[in-house]
């Protein structure tokens, strides 16, 4: 069911809204409405915050938190070119 809502913006902030609905061939009613939906969806899972791509990249390794990639990457490069 669908309701009235009034907001006050900015000006340039309206426009830029109108020509990014426009662009993408949506009512600026239903592009607001579909992220003030995400914003109210809070994930119960915080692995639902990652991105589908990310996801699809993880490896499930767990990296300890003092792990210093510098001096891997360091140690790697003198292996090649030592």
């Amino acid at each position: 069911m669908d309701a009235k809502l009034t907001l006050k913006l900015d000006k340039e902030t309206i426009e830029g809204a109108k020509r990014y609905a426009e662009k993408h061939q949506r009512s600026l009613s239903r592009l607001i409405e579909s992220y003030l939906r995400t914003l109210a969806e809070e994930p119960q899972d915080p692995y639902d915050q990652i991105t589908p791509f990310i996801r699809s990249i993880s490896t499930g390794v767990k990296l300890p938190a003092d792990l210093d990639y510098r001096e891997i990457i360091a140690e790697e490069i003198l292996k090649k070119h030592g």
